[in-house]
């Protein structure tokens, strides 16, 4: 089963980014809103809920086009030795990397993911973006280093992973700031 999840991901890279954050995207929003309200309940009605999949896939693409570039962006900035020696290591790679992809490419996806969102609920605004551009800082640069250390093949799975990680985190802190405020 493993073997054909790594010849899927080889062969189909693009639409195996779309099916994963389709559906672990979707998961982990669904996780977010089950933790905030202590239910397990749809966040919106079921046509929303097939906009939201579909808006998530596309976010996938997104993501995977983005690793791409901002992979080839950071061996270019390394070839021209920009960067200090330790961050051509493994690790240090991978740091350089999730810096680049979280600092440059980071912003835009989530105000593209804020839009997407806002078409699909009908509602205006980016109230609350300022906390999802935090979490490029001290959760995101962190978890995709860990990401970018993985091959190739389980990068897109474990950054959609940890977008279900971040719900669940996001969620439990909404539900204590309620607590505590009344």
């Amino acid at each position: 089963m493993l073997q054909d999840y790594l010849l899927f991901v080889q062969q189909s890279p693009f639409q195996s980014a779309a099916i994963q954050f389709g559906v672990l995207g979707t998961l982990g929003e669904l996780l977010a809103f089950a933790v905030l309200n202590k239910q397990l309940s749809l966040p919106c009605n079921p046509k929303q809920l097939i906009m939201k999949v579909a808006a998530w896939a596309s976010l996938g693409l997104f993501i995977k086009f983005g690793f791409i570039g901002m992979k080839g962006f950071t061996y270019g900035v390394l070839e021209h030795q920009l960067l200090p020696y330790w961050l051509t290591t493994e690790l240090g790679l991978a740091f350089s990397i999730s810096i680049f992809t979280n600092l440059f490419f980071g912003p835009q996806l989530m105000f593209l993911h804020r839009f997407e969102d806002n078409l699909i609920m009908g509602e205006k605004g980016y109230f609350g973006i300022d906390t999802a551009l935090w979490t490029l800082v001290w959760f995101w640069i962190p978890a995709h280093t860990l990401t970018f250390t993985l091959d190739l093949e389980y990068q897109i799975v474990m950054a959609a992973f940890w977008g279900i990680i971040l719900g669940f985190v996001l969620g439990l802190s909404k539900r204590a700031k309620e607590i505590t405020n009344g």
